[in-house]
């Protein structure tokens, strides 16, 4: 068992067939998509939202079949929804030309002052943002050292990371070519912290590590440590040291930290998901600090030659980022998050009669409210993997990793995934 950046673990009870569904909510019936306003047409039908589950672009171009989005902003799941506002803006940005180096200083002067930083830049996503923030630590502005990454040959090009704040998505310290060099406790972070650190990296959702773990320590998540250092920590290690701290905050927003946090804290750059709870496309994300390392890590971005050549982020992404980010910083979060609970208790209301089903509403690692599900498997004779390959084959389908939210939910979705679970356990449950 592993936890991911996003902090949400799956759990099975012993001696039940337990899956775990976590059903956030979407507010007024409107997911990060419609952002409380018109979804663009969407009909909130759940009748005509299924006709249209079946008969879409995607159908209809490719043959491949959507799925009810119950579940975290996750990539390879499809990401997230944008407003219309957003996508009005994209397609007004389609129709002109502009010179992309005054497009994307334009665009970072405008973020850099929503997050209160000397600078930022638009990147192709979180993970470019991670590889342009490392190469910009490694570089400086020299061209000869721009030119050679990914293969630096100077002393000063090692990553320091405690253990805890290790995670899959760190090899993009590596691809920047960076050597990782990890710590397990405070006094070996200490020791090795040298004049051959280039850079330290940070996770924020270390920060809630310790709502990681479960009321009594289990096999698959202890409870976490007093060696397990705070992003602040490592910040003021890091200023002692002379030494640029980068925190990765893509999968935080908007309940793990706030938007501003790690800036006050003294970060020297931060990493944002474009998409995710900001709302933008998919395939962009900002790097934003410290005016010098933001400077560097542009002269290893597209559309110059350099390791970042091929992390191109398109002019309909830009203004699409920044028009989202305008939304995002007038939102209203405390209500926002409070209706995806309100929804996950209306869904364990909805689906309290099935037949050997238990619908739990349960406060989730973020704060907010989902509905766990588990099954006596007397009645429901399924495994986890028959239940997830079930729903993933139901119609419409619903698609989940390890946890099912659904705060990407518009209006008429939620009862469409109540059906399709409803169908799925009812069908599934032994007769006589």
């Amino acid at each position: 068992m592993t936890i991911d950046r996003r902090g949400f673990v799956i759990r099975t009870g012993a001696g039940t067939a337990g899956l775990t569904i976590g059903l956030s909510a979407c507010g007024t019936g409107t997911g990060d998509g419609a952002r409380g306003g018109d979804a663009g047409g969407w009909p909130s039908d759940p009748d005509a939202l299924e006709a249209i589950y079946r008969d879409n672009i995607y159908t209809r171009l490719l043959g491949v079949r959507p799925h009810l989005p119950a579940h975290e902003h996750v990539s390879r799941l499809g990401g997230g929804r944008m407003d219309p506002e957003v996508i009005a803006a994209m397609a007004e940005a389609n129709d002109f030309f502009v010179d992309m180096d005054e497009l994307l200083e334009a665009a970072g002067a405008r973020i850099a002052g929503r997050l209160g930083t000397e600078a930022a830049l638009v990147t192709a996503g979180g993970f470019s943002a991670m590889v342009l923030g490392a190469a910009g630590c490694l570089t400086g502005t020299d061209p000869e050292r721009v030119h050679a990454l990914p293969r630096p040959d100077w002393p000063r090009r090692e990553c320091l990371i405690q253990s805890p704040h290790r995670f899959g998505y760190d090899r993009a310290y590596r691809d920047a070519g960076m050597t990782i060099v990890e710590a397990a406790t405070r006094e070996e972070f200490r020791e090795r912290l040298t004049e051959r650190t280039a850079m330290i990296a940070a996770l924020a959702t270390a920060e809630r590590q310790t709502m990681f773990a479960p009321p009594a320590p289990v096999d698959w998540a202890p409870a976490p440590g007093p060696e397990v250092m705070t992003v602040r920590e490592q910040i003021e290690i890091g200023r002692e040291a002379g030494v640029p701290v980068l925190v990765d905050m893509a999968s935080d927003l908007p309940t793990g930290v706030g938007l501003t946090e790690f800036v006050g804290a003294g970060a020297d750059l931060i990493v944002i998901s474009g998409g995710k709870g900001i709302g933008g496309p998919q395939s962009s994300g900002i790097l934003a600090g410290r005016a010098d390392l933001i400077e560097a890590a542009r002269l290893n971005a597209s559309p110059n030659d350099a390791i970042g050549r091929g992390m191109k982020v398109g002019k309909e992404e830009v203004v699409g980022l920044v028009v989202a980010l305008d939304r995002y910083v007038e939102r209203d979060v405390e209500s926002w998050v409070a209706g995806w609970s309100e929804m996950a208790r209306r869904i364990a209301s909805a689906l309290a009669d099935v037949p050997g089903l238990t619908a739990e509403v349960v406060t989730n690692t973020a704060g907010y409210e989902d509905v766990e599900l588990t099954w006596d498997p007397e009645v429901i004779p399924l495994s986890t993997d028959e239940a997830k390959a079930g729903l993933m084959a139901a119609e419409p389908r619903l698609a989940y990793l390890m946890t099912i939210r659904t705060r990407l939910l518009r209006e008429g979705e939620d009862e469409l995934v109540v059906r399709t679970l409803r169908d799925f356990f009812t069908g599934a449950a032994r007769t006589g």
